[in-house]
């Protein structure tokens, strides 16, 4: 079939005004500011800024809504502070038995044992729904956090977890954590400005990171909102969602070799710190 010749003039027009936007179109991204070429992570200050730009858009294709992003990410800087913090770390060194007598001593278990009897009712109808014993349960509050009194850090959550997730030795997990940070403000379980812990991101009473709070964090008091920080029957519940979530098998022992043992070392996998816990809920018990 032939075309009549209004239609090919109109193709010819039509071809002509499609060459002149595509020119116009890549002449304008190689002008254009981009943060396509943003370093996946660094090792010093100078590319932060690229990168958080890059991983906002990274952020709006996973979900998070734009204000969100604006409230969470607005101002947030590189933190030489924390990298400092994470290259000093240093291993568990001390044997087990230094390290119990250091951690536990008479105080934590008494508070442990008063905690027991004021949160007895709270504690038995936990582990009604999850299967975590209360010895369980309060030996991890204690250790982490001594009850809560430890839980509330000077760091800004996100700040530390963004300049983690931007240096290159553990870019990829820190990432995850930051997206999840988001996740927990776009939900409205906490503001950026509460957001607040320790260098490394641990949140409220039993230092959940934000990954863990973002997938095991529950609203055990009904308020709401998932809070780590005030809350105690949040922190102990989510503490045994966590734990179930890992495997923990109800009425089962949970010494060393056990099927809760590895769960507990899925909380903290320092095998002198799993056996603190373990150990401190038997006397407990």
């Amino acid at each position: 079939m032939q075309l009549t010749t209004n239609a090919q003039k109109w193709m010819r027009g039509s071809s002509a005004a499609l060459c002149a936007i595509a020119l116009t179109m890549l002449a304008a991204l190689s002008v254009a500011p981009t943060h396509a070429n943003a370093a996946s992570c660094g090792k010093s200050a100078s590319g932060f800024s690229a990168w958080l730009e890059d991983f906002k858009g990274r952020a709006r294709a996973a979900g998070i809504s734009q204000s969100t992003i604006n409230r969470a990410l607005k101002g947030v800087t590189y933190d030489s502070n924390v990298i400092r913090r994470d290259r000093s770390q240093r291993s568990f060194k001390l044997s087990f038995d230094q390290f119990y007598k250091r951690r536990v001593g008479s105080y934590l278990m008494n508070k442990a044992r008063g905690k027991l009897k004021t949160h007895a009712r709270l504690l038995r109808s936990i582990e009604k729904r999850y299967g975590v014993p209360p010895e369980i349960l309060v030996s991890i509050w204690g250790l982490e956090t001594n009850f809560g009194r430890d839980g509330s850090g000077k760091y800004s959550i996100i700040r530390s977890i963004a300049t983690l997730a931007y240096d290159c030795r553990r870019s990829n997990f820190f990432t995850g954590h930051l997206m999840a940070a988001l996740r927990i403000v776009q939900r409205g379980d906490m503001s950026p400005g509460q957001l607040r812990g320790g260098w490394a991101g641990e949140i409220g009473q039993v230092q959940f990171l934000p990954g863990s709070y973002d997938r095991y964090a529950v609203d055990y008091d009904g308020n709401g909102r998932r809070d780590l920080v005030h809350s105690t029957a949040d922190a102990l519940a989510s503490t045994a969602n966590f734990l179930k979530g890992h495997g923990w098998r109800r009425g089962q022992p949970w010494g060393p070799g056990t099927q809760n043992y590895s769960v507990i070392k899925d909380w903290n996998r320092a095998d002198v710190y799993a056996r603190t816990i373990a150990l401190m809920a038997d006397r407990l018990k």
